[in-house]
């Protein structure tokens, strides 16, 4: 397929560039994929369409200020620096290893040093580049834990769209909007943004009505905002990114798939998990997803799944989702679930009835 055929026209002041005033009052756009019609709702009417039957699967990968903006050691220059995975080095070394991304007005080289925070008593060596514009592994030098270093002058590193004008208001509502109300394991640089909308009033609806949640973790990565920039969709490559499906959750999947419930799946990140390890266990077991027989397997280890029409999905039998950047691998994602006309159509409707986009904007239930 061609990226082209993922084009559809946004004007620009439907991209949310703040939350919703009050977390859970976000419009949903309730999509039925099999028929094609859209209902307008908000987040808390979610309750309405799911049952005691079905499964709600989340991520619960947390953001960290994984953004930093400092000097270099020797010039003054200005760098910034995208902290994106501990490297595997790190368990094994003094000093913290990271892969990274760098943006800076000089040629980075091998051995070039850093600093950060209001007393530079953060440092940053760049040990090699990596494949990938702008990308370093680098060892952090500091003598204080780098996390605690990270709360006191790092930046929640929010999407390129949402433009910030740096105050510290804004960073402290960043820091605490978004992020998920259960956010657990630290590793992300981007949040799972479809769980935004989630309160403990819409939790505790769902759960008086017997609806079970579990978690999966993916940790992430700026690749999420990667544009698809080849030509045919087949030829774009997603980035890794760590994940974790624990025995409890692979259980409860296990059971609900059984019982003939269905899997919501909170996010593109829940979805690409849980189809990750669903395609691990049919290529060693076919019968391991088939309904009758379904079985997925507990494991964690690293996904670059790329779902495009027509892929089937395994696992996955609904999703709450934001809305998406055109030619993105996430419009691509959902096109597979709910069919590409149906998606643009309603995506149609969304622009005329003034949703917000994208990370902080409104939602879609596709059922």
């Amino acid at each position: 397929m061609k990226t082209s055929q993922f084009w559809y026209p946004l004007p620009e002041r439907l991209i949310a560039q703040h939350p919703a005033e009050k977390r859970g009052t976000e419009k949903m756009m309730v999509l039925h994929r099999d028929t094609g019609v859209v209902e307008h709702k908000h987040i808390a009417d979610i309750v309405d369409y799911l049952t005691d039957k079905d499964l709600l699967v989340v991520n619960d990968t947390k953001v960290f200020p994984a953004r930093l903006i400092g000097k270099w050691e020797d010039s003054e220059g200005a760098i910034e620096v995208l902290m994106i995975s501990a490297a595997p080095e790190a368990e094994t070394t003094k000093e913290l290893v990271w892969n990274v991304m760098i943006g800076s007005g000089r040629k980075c080289r091998e051995g070039q040093v850093a600093v950060f925070g209001p007393n530079k008593e953060l440092k940053v060596r760049l040990l090699q580049p990596l494949s990938g514009i702008g990308m370093w592994k680098v060892e952090f030098l500091c003598d204080r834990p780098l996390m605690d270093l990270l709360d006191e002058f790092g930046h929640t590193p929010v999407p390129p769209y949402v433009k910030r004008e740096g105050t510290r208001e804004e960073e402290l509502a960043d820091r605490e909007r978004y992020q998920t109300i259960y956010a657990k394991h630290v590793g992300s640089v981007a949040a799972p943004t479809a769980g935004l909308h989630f309160t403990p009033e819409i939790f505790a609806a769902l759960e008086k009505k017997g609806v079970k949640r579990v978690a999966v973790t993916l940790h992430v990565g700026p690749g999420t905002f990667r544009p698809v920039k080849a030509e045919n969709i087949e030829d774009h490559q997603m980035d890794f990114e760590a994940f974790t499906v624990p025995p409890e959750t692979a259980a409860a999947i296990n059971e609900t798939k059984k019982k003939g419930g269905r899997i919501v799946c909170v996010g593109s990140t829940t979805v690409r998990t849980l189809e990750t390890v669903a395609a691990a266990c049919a290529e060693n077991d076919p019968s391991s997803v088939q309904p009758s027989t379904f079985n997925l397997q507990p494991g964690s280890g690293a996904s670059n799944i790329f779902i495009y029409p027509p892929y089937k999905f395994k696992v996955c039998d609904a999703m709450l989702t934001n809305f998406h950047l055109p030619q993105s691998t996430l419009l691509m994602m959902i096109s597979a679930l709910a069919g590409r006309e149906r998606v643009l159509c309603s995506y149609a409707l969304a622009v005329r009835a003034n949703y917000m986009f994208f990370s902080y904007g409104d939602c879609m239930l596709i059922v």
